[in-house]
């Protein structure tokens, strides 16, 4: 296995190879099994774009050939930042039957993320598009080349930058079958080394890299595609980042693949455009998160679009509330499905055939029967049923550390490996519940933001002598980000100041606190710490009032 990372000890991968859990295929494998059942079958749409299994094993055997002759090692690190198209998992196959593991950014990652990224993996190229959004990612990754030396080439999915690769020139270049299969049968990665690294919203300023192998990764996509139902009919749209866990394996993109189903990309998360979709490609399952759910249900649009075929709709990152899962089966006409795990493995799910009580409140169970689960008390010990406490976990799927970080490692896993989920939750028959968490992070719409990350942005501002970042609540997001400030004697500081102040620092948008309150001094514990719960109730209740007198008004 790749160094730097922690091996399955021997006992329990055999147990998993025993009972079939781990079938010994890279990720690419487990997709040609597919394209040998149903190779004519349309495995990906996006606009008029419409590839075939057939096709898409071309495609990404094609391109793992380019990428080798390009100078791509086995077990290099590349840092993957491509937005959601019909190329994403072309290129991220590709990859992984090259040898080569991806790090999967997202495309709201910016220089700060990307050249930590880049340095803690020691990446040897950088995959981007060319501009989203306004943004030019060929600007940022030409600023990043000179300070990251271990990047030796970036790739562009549209019109390349001085110096750069176009992909689409790479996708093109045809290579004779013999000599196609004598390149990739040797660059065969082992089924259980590391296919790629996710990224964990953390607790620290430092976020922690997650190796996942083939032989986890793979049966993490197939298990709860399984337990989900899904089958050969799925038509699953994809709507938020690609790159991320939850749409790209939980089930997700490869689930669908793994069953021979169509995946859609959607070139947006708005009603106007995703609805239209679900009529049109008759979709059965979207997998989606609280402030879509939110915007869908309230939009004009609902009821006026054909969604007769769509069976399922998933919720993940954060949990909803009963009240909106129940509109959800109701103004959609379609099962709720509640999604709950991690990146570094654990995943929760209801199921299709769950009572109403158990889809509208419950986190469901876990995908495995091999999934182990303890609830344990602020002294580790084992908590009765019922009794609220932090989930660890450990299982088929669930890594044992972390990439290169063995301080973080000691921290979040127990000496019998198992990880610390940071989660507070109840089992009630075999169900878990979720109450809150245990760390100091914000849940904004499903995105983990560390407040200790954005504090320490936040102090390299001359006007700042002290902050603390807590999670205040939002009806649309869940939560967002509240900044608590101590200015220096004589300064002054507004919202607008310290936000374009904090965007000049080039971190995720979505990390920026959305609210600025000065303050004279914290509430301190006895042992000198910030005592954030008062803070967290502080701007909670400044929230509430605020409601009140809109709505008074």
């Amino acid at each position: 296995m790749l160094s730097g990372c922690t091996p399955y000890p021997e006992d329990y991968a055999g147990r998993y190879r025993a009972k079939g859990y781990w079938q010994g295929l890279t990720i690419p494998e487990a997709l040609a099994r597919t394209i040998r059942a149903v190779p004519d079958k349309i495995a990906l749409v996006e606009g008029d774009i419409r590839i075939t299994y057939a096709e898409l094993g071309t495609r990404v055997d094609r391109l793992a050939c380019a990428f080798v002759r390009q100078g791509l090692a086995p077990r290099d690190r590349v840092v993957f930042q491509l937005p959601n198209s019909a190329g994403l998992p072309i290129v991220f196959l590709a990859l992984l039957k090259a040898g080569v593991i991806p790090v999967m950014a997202l495309p709201a990652h910016r220089a700060t993320e990307i050249s930590h990224f880049i340095d803690h993996s020691g990446a040897t190229a950088y995959f981007i598009a060319d501009v989203v959004r306004g943004f030019d990612y060929r600007d940022m990754a030409a600023a990043l080349v000179p300070v990251c030396p271990s990047v030796k080439g970036v790739y562009v999915m549209g019109d390349p930058g001085r110096g750069q690769v176009d992909l689409r020139r790479l996708a093109e270049i045809d290579v004779e079958p013999g000599e196609m299969a004598a390149i990739l049968a040797a660059r065969r990665p082992d089924a259980g080394e590391v296919a790629l690294m996710l990224l964990s919203g953390g607790t620290t300023a430092i976020p922690k890299m997650i190796p996942r192998t083939h032989d986890d990764y793979a049966y993490n996509f197939r298990e709860s595609a399984r337990v989900c139902g899904f089958h050969r009919d799925m038509v699953y749209l994809a709507v938020l980042p690609m790159a991320h866990n939850f749409t790209l394996a939980c089930p997700g993109i490869l689930g669908t693949f793994s069953v021979g189903g169509t995946v859609v990309v959607s070139p947006g998360t708005a009603p106007e455009t995703v609805f239209p979709l679900i009529e049109r490609e008759g979709v059965t399952l979207v997998s989606t998160a609280v402030p879509l759910v939110t915007a869908w249900l309230n939009s004009p649009l609902v009821g006026k679009h054909d969604f007769s075929r769509l069976k399922y709709l998933m919720n993940g990152g954060a949990k909803l509330v009963p009240e909106l899962r129940k509109r959800v089966e109701e103004r959609f006409g379609c099962i709720f499905m509640e999604s709950f795990g991690t990146g570094e493995g654990l995943l929760c799910k209801t199921r299709p055939g769950d009572p109403e009580p158990i889809r509208l409140h419950s986190a469901g169970q876990p995908v495995s029967p091999d999934d182990e689960i303890r609830i344990v008390d602020a002294e580790g010990r084992d908590v009765r049923d019922g009794e609220a406490g932090e989930l660890l976990a450990r299982g088929p799927y669930t890594i044992r550390g972390y990439y290169n970080a063995p301080d973080a490692n000691r921290q979040a896993f127990t000496e019998d490996g198992f990880y610390r989920m940071g989660d507070i939750v109840r089992r009630v028959d075999g169900y878990l519940y979720v109450e809150g968490r245990k760390k100091d992070l914000i849940n904004r719409g499903g995105e983990k933001i560390s407040c200790e990350e954005v504090e320490n942005y936040i102090l390299a501002h001359p006007a700042v002598q002290a902050v603390c970042v807590v999670a205040m609540p939002d009806d649309t997001y869940g939560e967002k980000g509240c900044a608590f400030v101590i200015t220096e004697p004589g300064h002054r500081l507004d919202f607008e100041e310290l936000k374009n102040f904090l965007i000049g620092r080039n971190i995720a948008r979505f990390k920026l606190p959305e609210r600025l309150e000065l303050v004279e001094e914290f509430p301190i514990s006895p042992a000198g710490k910030i005592l954030r719960r008062e803070l967290r109730a502080k701007i909670a209740a400044m929230v509430a009032a605020e409601k009140g007198c809109a709505t008074a008004g």
